[in-house]
């Protein structure tokens, strides 16, 4: 097995070579984009997670050139921003696409097709999880939770959603973004590249048309407990279950608890007329 230069030069215990710079112009407007981030906290180290967003908006990931300039702005170590840049899996630590599609699969999106999309998209895509497509647009990874249970199972372009995915759906998805073709999020605002999306979590403004105005909602069945706490008790949408009796209507509100709101928590503790609860008998009672 043959050894590479840099590592016979870590294991003799030699200095890692220096990052490469930035170039004059490119530092410049960095330097200047860092000092209106660090001056936003009272402690300039607090600055460092959107300032590692900022040099991820340069390359589209974290490079070591990167980490240095964190570094000097925040007068860091590198092992202390390499340590926060290789924690959270928001920064990329190796070329990625325009395009960073994430497919949840997390319990409830999994089972609803979430899984299934994901082994579709690799094959799709002839790419791995956190792998890129030749041509560089797309970056496909599985994603945790993203709070979005009502619309499984979802899949997140540069962390906007696409809501009640199927295979075929996702598959149309990712050649659009190849092709250049224009793709709308269900919800939230437009789509923008993942250079653009890293400077809008570095904190600068979003400038995309309709960026705000698009919002966005969580849906019904996350919104229950809030509907209930402001005493809204209007009965809720229900969708019933495949197995429900043939010719229920889809809209029909279940019967309405003691309360009178058919999201009320119902009596659980009723006995059970074949299991009638009592003292337990003794042996030989």
């Amino acid at each position: 097995m043959t050894t590479s230069s840099s590592e016979r030069g870590v294991s003799l215990g030699m200095p890692e070579l220096p990052a490469p710079a930035y170039p004059d112009d490119v530092r410049t407007r960095l330097e200047r984009d860092a000092r209106e981030v660090i001056a936003r906290y009272p402690d300039s180290r607090s600055a460092l997670l959107p300032l590692l967003h900022l040099v991820q908006s340069q390359e589209g990931h974290v490079t070591r050139t990167g980490m240095q300039f964190c570094a000097d702005m925040l007068s860091l170590t590198t092992a202390e921003v390499t340590a926060v840049a290789t924690f959270y899996t928001m920064y990329r630590r190796r070329p990625s696409g325009d395009y960073q599609v994430g497919v949840c699969t997390n319990t409830l999106c999994a089972v609803m097709g979430g899984d299934a999309i994901f082994e579709a998209l690799q094959e799709h895509l002839a790419v791995g999880n956190n792998e890129t497509t030749d041509d560089g647009k797309v970056t496909l990874e599985h994603i945790e939770c993203n709070a979005a249970c009502d619309f499984a199972p979802v899949v997140m372009v540069n962390w906007e959603f696409f809501d009640n995915q199927t295979v075929g759906s996702a598959k149309r998805l990712v050649d659009d973004l190849r092709a250049g073709r224009e793709v709308t999020p269900t919800r939230g605002a437009p789509l923008c590249t993942f250079k653009e999306t890293a400077r809008i979590l570095a904190g600068f403004p979003d400038e995309r048309d309709g960026a705000v105005a698009a919002g966005g909602s969580a849906g019904p069945a996350s919104l229950i407990g809030l509907r209930l706490a402001k005493g809204d008790t209007a009965a809720a949408r229900v969708v019933h279950p495949r197995d429900a009796v043939p010719g229920a209507p889809e809209d029909a509100a279940p019967s309405a608890g003691p309360t009178g709101s058919p999201d009320a928590p119902q009596d659980t503790s009723a006995p059970d007329p074949a299991h009638p609860a009592g003292p337990v008998a003794e042996e030989g009672e």
